[in-house]
């Protein structure tokens, strides 16, 4: 019979085991097993941080970046309006230009043709007052006598009328 109680069953030590593996159980569970999945989560927990970050930081660079080419655009109008503003400026600049030279070349014809009319008129005088001269030595020679003053003024007078007035019939 010895050898049955080898083979036996020992209920209480079967309970006993049962109980050692239960309390092993809640050991390894209480120290090992909720630290670990504690820091597991905790792990998760960061690197979740990390891609939220991340993702984040993407959303920032596509604003900033959408924010660029918002100023980009701008200045490029910008730039544009300034060459536009430029080039009025600049065709205004000549018209005036323009404009304040054709009123010089105005101002210097009228007057040239004041000055022509001035040395027409002194060139005038200057031809009266020799045909004056040579009337009054012609008429002297013509004559061979004696004029008064008086009768020479008379003559002068008359010759310049009749000088003046066929001037004033050929001007007309």
């Amino acid at each position: 019979m010895q050898n049955l109680d080898v083979i036996s069953v020992n209920l209480w030590s079967i309970l006993i085991s049962l109980a050692n593996l239960i309390i092993l159980f809640l050991i390894i569970k209480k120290f090992l097993y909720k630290p670990v999945k504690k820091m597991m989560d905790a792990r998760k927990e960061a690197i979740d941080e990390q891609y939220r970050r991340a993702k984040q930081a993407e959303n920032d660079a596509l604003l900033h970046k959408k924010e660029y080419e918002e100023k980009l655009s701008g200045a490029k109008e910008e730039a544009e309006q300034i060459l536009r503003r430029a080039e009025q400026n600049a065709k205004d600049r000549e018209r005036d230009i323009l404009g304040d030279a054709k009123a010089e070349s105005e101002r210097i014809l009228r007057r040239a043709e004041e000055n022509a009319a001035m040395e027409m008129k002194k060139a005038e005088d200057t031809i009266k007052n020799e045909i004056v001269d040579v009337s009054a030595k012609l008429s002297e020679k013509i004559l061979k006598r004696e004029i008064s003053k008086q009768d020479h003024a008379l003559l002068i007078d008359d010759f310049i009328n009749g000088i003046e007035g066929e001037d004033y019939e050929d001007r007309q």
